[in-house]
């Protein structure tokens, strides 16, 4: 049966690269980078009840297990080229399997992203999938390099996949029939990894991270990383109609600043690249929002409507807070 099941997602994923010299089928895989490129690798793991609600379609999960690794791509300016999927589940269960792949495929075929091996194994659901993608020496974005007078900018909307958690986690179902409400369980279940952005901002972001744990929670890495601190506008915060028409102006902005699963970039430019970053990202379908500032000092802090400085109930998520 786990044979039966390899089989299957091989089928359902299969993508030709020249670069791909042996894939699934071995006891590993070979592989032929392109010379002069170096390697960026990323790994995560999704758990039942923890990254992903019970009841969730396999389709989404598959989408959404390979989405939140080609995010980490794009965070450093990465094309994608590569995958391993190590899948745990308490049964044999090829419905799943085939939905699961279904999704999986339908995000890594427009990259031409090829699964190239992984395992099967029995216990409780859990998914890990490891990416690998490619990006010129020396011109990969890291969180290290904000400076002081830099502009921080954010891809997107922020706070919609926690609003859409709220309202499962709050009605237990979403109401099909209002739009609103499918728009923020989409921006849940299928997250847009950023990644033509990511490629962009090569060369001109000093800093970049992707929004997975919260704004406030991200950006702050990068400021522990660059040695600097950031002012953050709330009045700035790109919010989407629907989050504004769901929720009250207080959750909505407590949803952007530490919800997490946006998966959108936060990073830093040069405060005179601003306006020619937003239009060449704007040419891309995306778009940028200009946030806040990064000054001297340590942690993130947030300015709203009347100047004042809020106190923040949440700092993001962390898995082993408790």
């Amino acid at each position: 049966m786990e044979f039966d099941l390899i089989e299957l997602i091989r089928r359902r994923t299969a993508q030709s690269r020249d670069d791909v010299r042996l894939g699934i089928g071995d006891d590993a895989a070979v592989l032929a980078p392109p010379p002069g490129q170096e390697l960026a690798v990323a790994i995560d793991t999704m758990v039942e009840g923890v990254h992903y609600p019970p009841g969730t379609a396999p389709a989404d999960i598959g989408w959404k297990a390979l989405a939140v690794n080609l995010s980490d791509l794009a965070a450093m300016g990465a094309s994608p080229a590569w995958a391993l999927l190590a899948l745990t589940l308490p049964r044999p269960d090829p419905e799943f399997i085939e939905g699961f792949a279904e999704g999986f495929a339908q995000l890594a075929q427009p990259y031409r992203l090829a699964l190239i091996g992984g395992d099967t194994t029995r216990g409780p659901m859990t998914i890990s999938v490891a990416v690998h993608g490619f990006v010129s020496p020396g011109k990969a974005l890291l969180r290290s390099g904000a400076r002081v007078g830099d502009a921080v900018l954010v891809t997107g909307t922020l706070g919609d996949a926690a609003a859409g958690l709220q309202l499962l986690q709050r009605g237990g179902r979403i109401d099909e029939n209002d739009a609103r409400q499918v728009f923020l369980l989409e921006r849940l279940n299928r997250p847009t990894p950023r990644l033509s952005t990511g490629m962009a901002l090569r060369e001109r972001a000093t800093s970049c991270i992707d929004v997975s744990d919260g704004l406030l929670a991200d950006l702050g890495h990068i400021c522990v990383a660059s040695g600097v601190a950031a002012e953050i506008d709330a009045v700035l915060l790109p919010l989407s109609p629907a989050l504004h028409d769901v929720f009250d102006d207080t959750a909505a902005r407590d949803f952007a600043l530490s919800g997490g699963d946006d998966y959108e970039l936060c990073f830093t430019v040069p405060a005179a690249r601003v306006a020619e970053v937003q239009a060449d990202l704007a040419r891309l379908g995306c778009g940028a929002t200009r946030i806040g500032r990064i000054v001297e000092g340590s942690g993130v802090r947030v300015r709203d409507v009347d100047g004042q400085w809020l106190e923040t109930a949440g700092q993001g998520w962390d898995h082993f807070a408790a």
